[in-house]
């Protein structure tokens, strides 16, 4: 794999949040294939790293690009139509503002209405309106213009601004071919467990209102295609049995599977797993490595958070190592392994 393309390619990748930098110019790539692993103590900013890259958070300074490519959303003719929506209506609301509202309020109303003598003369009130605006048009006029450029280049620019800041969104980058599980663990309890990965297909299914509203014979296939690849899902990872039981009714070492089930369904071309085995048994977590393997020989690359360093040094391909936000070692197992700053960060400084 070397010299290959990177799949993922972290470059100065830092998260600063008011004046603490939870991450500091963080550079890492994972090559196709791989089970790249971070690790670090506690408070390292691993999940923060996992979060920036799965657009969760916006990076502070720095690059993330996947397949070569930096994840955003496209740049397209709806959004320049919609700042120029925005920019217009800002101008037009401005333009008004900018006439005298009070004058034409009182020459318009207050001097053709009288609740007690008689009803409100339209034609008067309109003829009124029409007379003032014409009066001193030019200075109006001019003054209007002023207002409407102003607010509209304004209000555009603000709309860019706020639609520049959401495109790279967490629907964005899964699209893409990214999905990940959570470090605490993020099921719909309420939902069985069938539910829960056909939750993650949603974006194969039809957005068309009203085809599902008649349940058109297209709607139907659709569905009995989300739910046969649900089902291969769940039998992946061991739980095609369980398929009708209520999420939390799972054991916590399933739990865990439905997780990656359903980021699995996705079709991701990378899996990032946060901590999946916090919390299994021996047993469980032996079941999980051999699962991460078979995720791999699938074709999935998988990115991989682990405190359980037999898990690391079992499967990993690579492993970063991160120290109070700063990467502090990167290498194969066996390297990571006796690396002093490593051994320094999880057991301390012996005093001399």
């Amino acid at each position: 794999m070397t010299g290959a393309t990177p799949l993922l390619d972290v470059r100065g990748l830092t998260m600063r949040f008011g004046g603490l930098t939870a991450v500091k110019a963080v550079d890492f790539q994972v090559q196709p294939g791989q089970v790249f692993s971070i690790i670090g103590p506690n408070g390292a900013g691993k999940t923060t790293v996992f979060n920036a890259i799965t657009g969760i958070y916006q990076q502070t300074s720095g690059t993330i690009a996947f397949a070569g490519h930096r994840l955003r959303r496209a740049f397209t003719w709806r959004a320049v139509i919609l700042f120029a929506l925005v920019g217009f209506a800002t101008g037009c609301v401005a333009a008004v503002v900018s006439l005298d509202t009070d004058h034409l309020w009182r020459i318009s109303v207050k001097q053709h209405y009288d609740y007690y003598k008689k009803s409100f003369d339209t034609a008067a009130a309109w003829r009124d309106v029409d007379e003032y605006l014409h009066a001193d048009s030019s200075q109006r006029g001019v003054r209007a213009w002023i207002a409407f450029i102003a607010a509209a280049g304004i209000g555009a620019a603000g709309a860019f601004t706020i639609w520049n800041r959401a495109r790279r969104t967490p629907d964005v980058i899964a699209l893409a071919g990214i999905a990940r599980t959570f470090q605490n663990i993020r099921l719909f309890a309420n939902m069985t467990v069938m539910e829960n990965v056909l939750v993650g297909l949603d974006r194969a299914q039809s957005r068309n209102v009203l085809r599902m509203m008649l349940r058109t014979p297209g709607i139907r296939r659709e569905e009995a295609a989300m739910r046969a690849k649900a089902t291969e899902a769940l039998a992946f990872v061991g739980l095609e049995k369980k398929a009708n039981q209520l999420a939390n009714s799972l054991a916590y070492g399933d739990q865990r599977r439905l997780e990656i089930a359903r980021a699995l369904a996705t079709d991701p071309k990378l899996l990032l797993l946060d901590e999946p085995a916090a919390g299994m048994n021996p047993s469980e977590t032996r079941d999980l490595m051999a699962l991460i393997r078979r995720i791999r020989e699938r074709g999935v690359t998988v990115l991989l958070i682990e405190h359980h360093m037999n898990v690391v040094m079992g499967i990993s391909d690579r492993i970063a190592v991160l120290d109070y936000g700063e990467k502090i070692a990167e290498g194969p197992p066996e390297v990571v392994r006796k690396d002093p700053r490593v051994i320094e960060a999880y057991l301390g400084k012996e005093d001399t």
